[in-house]
């Protein structure tokens, strides 16, 4: 996975939300809520497997 592009996808959604909130599209809005999380979901794993990774269990 490149590195990064979990964060780029939040700041997409966060664009596509705020977007959404000022033209009044309620769906466009929760688009980007829902890429957020994703990208979250997605940082928080490559940090996750980076650790074990780093500290194999003995």
């Amino acid at each position: 996975m490149i590195k990064g592009n979990a964060k780029t996808q939040q700041i997409k959604g966060k664009m596509k939300e705020t977007l959404g909130k000022a033209l009044g599209d309620k769906s466009m809005q929760r688009s980007g809520r829902g890429e957020q999380v994703r990208g979250k979901v997605k940082e928080v794993t490559e940090k996750v497997a980076h650790q074990m990774h780093r500290h194999p269990k003995d």
